[in-house]
Protein backbone atom coordinates (compact mmCIF):
# COMPACT_ATOMS: atom_id res chain seq x y z
CA UNK A 1 0.00 0.00 0.00
CA UNK A 2 1.50 3.33 -1.05
CA UNK A 3 1.89 5.89 1.73
CA UNK A 4 3.11 9.43 2.35
CA UNK A 5 3.66 11.17 5.67
CA UNK A 6 2.78 14.85 6.00
CA UNK A 7 3.74 15.78 9.54
CA UNK A 8 1.51 13.77 11.86
CA UNK A 9 -0.69 12.60 9.00
CA UNK A 10 0.10 9.34 7.24
CA UNK A 11 -1.79 9.07 3.95
CA UNK A 12 -2.61 5.61 2.55
CA UNK A 13 -3.76 5.17 -1.06
CA UNK A 14 -6.48 2.53 -1.35
CA UNK A 15 -7.33 0.53 -4.46
CA UNK A 16 -10.52 2.17 -5.68
CA UNK A 17 -10.57 0.90 -9.28
CA UNK A 18 -8.70 1.09 -12.57
CA UNK A 19 -10.22 2.77 -15.61
CA UNK A 20 -9.12 3.81 -19.09
CA UNK A 21 -10.55 7.20 -20.00
CA UNK A 22 -10.43 8.61 -23.51
CA UNK A 23 -7.15 10.46 -23.99
CA UNK A 24 -8.70 13.22 -26.05
CA UNK A 25 -11.26 13.86 -23.33
CA UNK A 26 -8.63 13.84 -20.59
CA UNK A 27 -6.52 16.47 -22.37
CA UNK A 28 -9.21 18.51 -24.10
CA UNK A 29 -7.93 20.78 -26.87
CA UNK A 30 -4.29 19.75 -26.39
CA UNK A 31 -3.06 17.93 -29.54
CA UNK A 32 -2.38 14.23 -29.12
CA UNK A 33 1.13 14.75 -30.49
CA UNK A 34 1.87 16.71 -27.31
CA UNK A 35 0.02 14.90 -24.54
CA UNK A 36 0.91 11.40 -25.75
CA UNK A 37 4.58 12.16 -25.05
CA UNK A 38 3.71 12.57 -21.38
CA UNK A 39 0.95 9.98 -20.95
CA UNK A 40 0.99 7.14 -23.48
CA UNK A 41 -2.46 5.97 -24.73
CA UNK A 42 -3.44 2.42 -25.63
CA UNK A 43 -4.67 1.25 -29.03
CA UNK A 44 -8.14 2.66 -28.25
CA UNK A 45 -6.68 6.10 -27.51
CA UNK A 46 -7.45 5.60 -23.81
CA UNK A 47 -5.13 6.42 -20.92
CA UNK A 48 -4.91 4.30 -17.79
CA UNK A 49 -6.29 6.11 -14.74
CA UNK A 50 -6.71 4.78 -11.24
CA UNK A 51 -9.54 5.96 -9.00
CA UNK A 52 -7.77 5.54 -5.69
CA UNK A 53 -9.14 7.18 -2.53
CA UNK A 54 -6.83 8.34 0.23
CA UNK A 55 -7.27 7.27 3.84
CA UNK A 56 -5.72 8.94 6.88
CA UNK A 57 -6.24 9.19 10.61
CA UNK A 58 -5.88 12.44 12.50
CA UNK A 59 -6.62 13.25 16.14
CA UNK A 60 -8.34 9.90 16.58
CA UNK A 61 -10.70 10.31 13.61
CA UNK A 62 -10.70 8.33 10.38
CA UNK A 63 -11.05 10.07 7.00
CA UNK A 64 -11.38 9.19 3.33
CA UNK A 65 -10.80 11.46 0.36
CA UNK A 66 -13.31 10.41 -2.34
CA UNK A 67 -14.55 6.84 -2.71
CA UNK A 68 -13.55 5.02 -5.92
CA UNK A 69 -15.87 3.19 -8.31
CA UNK A 70 -17.18 0.59 -5.89
CA UNK A 71 -18.16 -3.02 -6.52
CA UNK A 72 -20.98 -4.03 -8.85
CA UNK A 73 -22.23 -0.47 -9.26
CA UNK A 74 -21.42 -0.05 -12.95
CA UNK A 75 -23.17 -1.81 -15.82
CA UNK A 76 -21.22 -3.86 -18.32
CA UNK A 77 -21.73 -1.09 -20.88
CA UNK A 78 -20.36 1.51 -18.47
CA UNK A 79 -17.38 -0.67 -17.67
CA UNK A 80 -16.69 -1.04 -21.37
CA UNK A 81 -17.09 2.68 -22.11
CA UNK A 82 -14.85 3.72 -19.22
CA UNK A 83 -12.31 0.96 -19.75
CA UNK A 84 -12.76 -0.50 -16.28
CA UNK A 85 -10.39 -3.41 -15.71
CA UNK A 86 -10.55 -3.49 -11.92
CA UNK A 87 -13.21 -2.50 -9.42
CA UNK A 88 -12.71 -1.38 -5.83
CA UNK A 89 -10.76 -3.07 -3.04
CA UNK A 90 -10.96 -0.20 -0.59
CA UNK A 91 -12.79 -2.22 2.08
CA UNK A 92 -10.14 -4.92 1.88
CA UNK A 93 -7.37 -2.33 2.08
CA UNK A 94 -9.02 -0.61 5.04
CA UNK A 95 -9.28 -4.01 6.76
CA UNK A 96 -5.52 -4.44 6.35
CA UNK A 97 -5.17 -1.21 8.31
CA UNK A 98 -7.56 -2.46 10.99
CA UNK A 99 -10.32 -0.09 9.90
CA UNK A 100 -13.95 -1.09 9.30
CA UNK A 101 -16.48 0.92 7.27
CA UNK A 102 -18.31 1.92 10.46
CA UNK A 103 -15.09 3.49 11.76
CA UNK A 104 -14.91 6.17 9.05
CA UNK A 105 -15.80 9.54 10.58
CA UNK A 106 -15.54 11.75 7.53
CA UNK A 107 -15.47 11.48 3.74
CA UNK A 108 -13.99 14.53 2.04
CA UNK A 109 -15.46 14.75 -1.45
CA UNK A 110 -13.66 16.83 -4.04
CA UNK A 111 -16.75 16.57 -6.25
CA UNK A 112 -19.54 14.11 -6.95
CA UNK A 113 -18.84 12.77 -10.45
CA UNK A 114 -19.52 9.05 -10.71
CA UNK A 115 -15.87 7.97 -10.56
CA UNK A 116 -15.47 9.67 -7.18
CA UNK A 117 -18.80 8.91 -5.48
CA UNK A 118 -19.96 5.46 -6.65
CA UNK A 119 -17.97 3.73 -3.91
CA UNK A 120 -20.05 5.34 -1.15
CA UNK A 121 -23.01 3.01 -1.67
CA UNK A 122 -23.54 -0.70 -2.25
CA UNK A 123 -25.58 -2.42 -4.94
CA UNK A 124 -28.74 -1.89 -2.85
CA UNK A 125 -28.11 1.85 -2.77
CA UNK A 126 -27.29 1.81 0.94
CA UNK A 127 -24.49 3.81 2.50
CA UNK A 128 -21.31 1.83 3.12
CA UNK A 129 -19.76 4.32 5.56
CA UNK A 130 -22.90 4.75 7.60
CA UNK A 131 -21.36 6.70 10.49
CA UNK A 132 -19.43 9.18 8.35
CA UNK A 133 -20.19 12.80 7.69
CA UNK A 134 -19.78 13.37 3.96
CA UNK A 135 -18.46 16.83 3.11
CA UNK A 136 -19.09 18.55 -0.21
CA UNK A 137 -19.75 22.07 -1.43
CA UNK A 138 -23.30 23.38 -1.40
CA UNK A 139 -23.00 24.01 -5.14
CA UNK A 140 -21.96 20.43 -5.85
CA UNK A 141 -24.77 18.98 -3.76
CA UNK A 142 -27.38 21.11 -5.52
CA UNK A 143 -25.96 20.02 -8.88
CA UNK A 144 -26.12 16.29 -8.21
CA UNK A 145 -29.67 16.57 -6.86
CA UNK A 146 -30.79 18.64 -9.86
CA UNK A 147 -28.38 17.98 -12.75
CA UNK A 148 -28.66 19.85 -16.00
CA UNK A 149 -28.76 18.46 -19.53
CA UNK A 150 -24.96 18.04 -19.56
CA UNK A 151 -24.20 17.06 -15.99
CA UNK A 152 -26.86 14.34 -15.73
CA UNK A 153 -24.44 12.07 -17.60
CA UNK A 154 -22.26 11.86 -14.48
CA UNK A 155 -24.57 12.91 -11.61
CA UNK A 156 -26.73 9.84 -11.01
CA UNK A 157 -29.63 9.78 -8.57
CA UNK A 158 -28.68 6.38 -7.17
CA UNK A 159 -25.31 7.82 -6.14
CA UNK A 160 -26.74 10.36 -3.70
CA UNK A 161 -30.11 9.16 -2.49
CA UNK A 162 -28.62 6.61 -0.09
CA UNK A 163 -26.25 9.13 1.54
CA UNK A 164 -28.41 12.27 1.65
CA UNK A 165 -28.80 12.20 5.44
CA UNK A 166 -25.01 12.16 5.90
CA UNK A 167 -24.20 15.18 3.74
CA UNK A 168 -22.74 18.35 5.25
CA UNK A 169 -22.28 21.20 2.80
CA UNK A 170 -20.21 24.37 2.90
CA UNK A 171 -20.08 27.46 0.69
CA UNK A 172 -16.49 28.39 -0.16
CA UNK A 173 -14.24 26.80 2.44
CA UNK A 174 -14.40 24.55 5.46
CA UNK A 175 -11.71 24.00 8.08
CA UNK A 176 -12.23 20.64 9.77
CA UNK A 177 -9.42 21.04 12.29
CA UNK A 178 -6.00 22.62 12.57
CA UNK A 179 -4.62 20.45 9.74
CA UNK A 180 -7.35 19.90 7.13
CA UNK A 181 -9.16 22.46 4.99
CA UNK A 182 -11.52 22.08 2.02
CA UNK A 183 -11.68 24.90 -0.51
CA UNK A 184 -14.05 25.39 -3.44
CA UNK A 185 -12.40 26.11 -6.79
CA UNK A 186 -15.06 25.28 -9.38
CA UNK A 187 -13.77 24.50 -12.85
CA UNK A 188 -14.01 20.78 -13.39
CA UNK A 189 -17.49 21.09 -11.96
CA UNK A 190 -19.17 24.19 -10.60
CA UNK A 191 -18.73 22.93 -7.03
CA UNK A 192 -15.34 21.22 -7.39
CA UNK A 193 -13.08 21.52 -4.32
CA UNK A 194 -9.47 20.95 -3.35
CA UNK A 195 -8.14 19.64 -0.04
CA UNK A 196 -5.25 21.11 1.93
CA UNK A 197 -3.19 19.41 4.64
CA UNK A 198 -0.68 21.04 6.96
CA UNK A 199 1.02 19.43 9.93
CA UNK A 200 4.26 20.04 11.80
CA UNK A 201 5.56 22.42 9.14
CA UNK A 202 4.83 20.04 6.24
CA UNK A 203 2.03 20.48 3.72
CA UNK A 204 0.15 18.86 0.85
CA UNK A 205 -2.58 19.85 -1.55
CA UNK A 206 -4.96 17.64 -3.49
CA UNK A 207 -6.21 19.52 -6.55
CA UNK A 208 -8.33 16.57 -7.66
CA UNK A 209 -9.58 16.88 -11.23
CA UNK A 210 -8.30 20.37 -12.02
CA UNK A 211 -4.86 18.68 -11.87
CA UNK A 212 -5.78 15.02 -12.48
CA UNK A 213 -2.40 13.63 -13.59
CA UNK A 214 1.24 14.69 -13.58
CA UNK A 215 0.90 15.40 -17.32
CA UNK A 216 -1.51 18.28 -16.59
CA UNK A 217 1.20 20.50 -15.11
CA UNK A 218 0.70 23.13 -17.83
CA UNK A 219 -2.05 25.39 -16.48
CA UNK A 220 -3.72 25.41 -19.93
CA UNK A 221 -4.05 21.62 -20.05
CA UNK A 222 -7.51 20.86 -18.70
CA UNK A 223 -9.90 18.05 -19.51
CA UNK A 224 -12.83 18.15 -21.89
CA UNK A 225 -14.87 16.92 -18.92
CA UNK A 226 -14.39 20.33 -17.26
CA UNK A 227 -17.69 22.21 -17.28
CA UNK A 228 -15.96 25.55 -16.65
CA UNK A 229 -12.46 25.19 -18.14
CA UNK A 230 -11.39 28.81 -17.63
CA UNK A 231 -12.16 28.48 -13.92
CA UNK A 232 -9.93 25.39 -13.85
CA UNK A 233 -7.15 27.31 -15.58
CA UNK A 234 -7.39 30.29 -13.24
CA UNK A 235 -7.46 28.03 -10.17
CA UNK A 236 -4.42 26.04 -11.34
CA UNK A 237 -2.58 29.27 -12.15
CA UNK A 238 -3.30 30.62 -8.68
CA UNK A 239 -2.42 27.43 -6.84
CA UNK A 240 0.60 26.24 -8.78
CA UNK A 241 2.72 28.97 -7.30
CA UNK A 242 2.28 27.33 -3.91
CA UNK A 243 3.97 24.17 -5.17
CA UNK A 244 7.20 25.36 -6.74
CA UNK A 245 10.16 25.43 -4.39
CA UNK A 246 8.03 25.21 -1.23
CA UNK A 247 8.24 21.49 -0.47
CA UNK A 248 4.45 21.16 -0.64
CA UNK A 249 3.26 17.79 -1.96
CA UNK A 250 0.75 17.57 -4.82
CA UNK A 251 -1.50 14.53 -4.31
CA UNK A 252 -3.19 12.52 -7.08
CA UNK A 253 -6.35 10.39 -7.28
CA UNK A 254 -6.21 9.44 -10.98
CA UNK A 255 -2.53 9.30 -11.93
CA UNK A 256 -1.33 5.74 -12.59
CA UNK A 257 2.37 6.70 -12.31
CA UNK A 258 2.63 8.95 -9.25
CA UNK A 259 0.83 9.24 -5.93
CA UNK A 260 2.42 12.57 -5.10
CA UNK A 261 5.00 15.01 -6.44
CA UNK A 262 7.09 17.90 -5.19
CA UNK A 263 8.44 20.60 -7.52
CA UNK A 264 11.51 22.80 -7.37
CA UNK A 265 11.53 26.53 -8.12
CA UNK A 266 11.75 25.84 -11.87
CA UNK A 267 8.77 23.47 -11.88
CA UNK A 268 10.89 20.32 -12.15
CA UNK A 269 10.12 17.23 -10.07
CA UNK A 270 12.03 17.36 -6.79
CA UNK A 271 10.33 14.53 -4.92
CA UNK A 272 7.96 11.72 -5.83
CA UNK A 273 5.91 8.82 -4.53
CA UNK A 274 5.57 6.20 -7.28
CA UNK A 275 2.45 4.06 -7.77
CA UNK A 276 3.25 0.45 -6.88
CA UNK A 277 -0.25 -1.07 -7.07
Amino acid sequence: MDTLRVGEIKIHWLRGGVTHFDGGAMFGVVPKALWSKKYQPNEKNQIRCVTDPMYFEYQGKHYLIDAGIGIGRLTEKQKRNFGVVEESFILEDLALLGVQPKDIDGVLMTHLHFDHIVGLTNTDGQSIFENATIYTTETEWQEICRPNIRSKATYWADNWQGIASQIQTYSNSLRLNDAIQLEKTGGHSNGHAIIRMESQGESAIHMADIFPTHAHQNVLWVTAYDDYPMDSIFAKERLRGELEGTGMWLLFYHDCFYRALQFDEDGNVAGKVIVRR
